[in-house]
């Protein structure tokens, strides 16, 4: 290797130093020890004492809290991503017209998912539908008596629910620029052979906008399942009313900063990224029989 050769990948190392840093000591390292200490008893104040894959059976055979997490978690989940990515997708086809002032409409539709995840907006979210909030005042002027949504273990996940759709901005600033890149002449020459709206929206906009709604479904489904903000704040972070709406992530954190059951709080961790990674994959692997590429078709 030449001098200058040296030179420059001492450069491009030097840059490269604080991302690798941050990698080793913030994802790597601590990934690491989450892995051993899931194996382990730990409760931050004595060292960690080896238990073998014990909080792995405790979760699956001896404790019914992990299942209502799951269940919880299931429900929002299938609840919540394929009715966001619809409303995402009908907001983006209509901005997609030309109206004006849709600069104004695509940051008032994008404003919630800035918003959505904050503290505040679940906060606001929690007197909306309360008993006495600005949802059941609204129905009173209709003559109709509302329910306490929040408290009412009935109801309470279906409103985490309706906070996810709202934040549908993200999805939709994505589907809208997908639709952009569709040629005209596609729908030009459609519209020749007789195609109405609904034939050009189901061969021509599904096939070609597939890939940006597989890259959403997959960005959406993740994001779904480690949801913890939302429903800690509107159940006191206690998951409640009768487990309602103890996400797999707020029990995961109930468990190590409530509990300081480090070591299965670890074992919830790294099970959440298994079934991540299997469902990713499981999408990624369905992806070709419905997933088309202008360059080379179905992959």
């Amino acid at each position: 290797m030449s001098k200058r050769n040296k030179k420059n990948s001492a450069i491009a190392y030097g840059f490269l130093t604080p991302w690798l840093i941050g990698f080793f000591g913030l994802v790597l390292g601590p990934m690491i020890v989450s892995l051993y200490l899931s194996f382990t008893q730990y409760n931050l104040l004595t060292a960690p004492h080896w238990v073998g894959f014990s909080n792995y059976k405790t979760m699956f055979q001896d404790d019914p809290n992990f299942w209502s997490s799951v269940r919880v978690t299931a429900v929002y989940c299938v609840l919540s991503v394929p009715t966001q990515l619809l409303a995402a997708l009908l907001v983006a086809l209509l901005l997609k017209k030309g109206i004006k002032g849709i600069r104004i409409y695509r940051t008032v539709y994008y404003l919630p998912s800035l918003l959505g995840g904050s503290v505040a907006i679940a906060i606001l979210w929690q007197n909306i539908f309360n008993s006495d909030g600005i949802f059941n005042r609204f129905l009173g002027l209709f003559g109709i008596k509302g329910q306490a949504w929040i408290s009412n273990p009935d109801y309470a996940i279906y409103t985490l629910v309706l906070l996810s759709i709202w934040q549908f901005g993200a999805s939709m600033i994505i589907f809208l620029a997908g639709l952009k890149q569709i040629p005209e002449d596609l729908y030009e020459a459609a519209q020749i052979d007789g195609a109405n709206r609904f034939h050009q929206f189901r061969a021509i906009t599904l096939p070609m906008l597939s890939p940006v709604i597989f890259f959403n479904l997959v960005m959406e489904v993740i994001k779904s399942l480690q949801s913890f903000t939302s429903a800690y704040i509107i159940s006191g972070g206690t998951g409640g009313p009768v487990n309602s709406t103890l996400f797999y992530t707020l029990y995961l954190y109930q468990n190590g900063f409530g509990y300081f059951k480090m070591g299965y709080a670890a074992a919830m961790a790294w099970l959440l990224l298994i079934v991540l990674a299997v469902i990713t994959g499981f999408l990624f692997l369905t992806s070709r029989y419905w997933v088309h590429y202008e360059d080379g078709g179905i992959r």
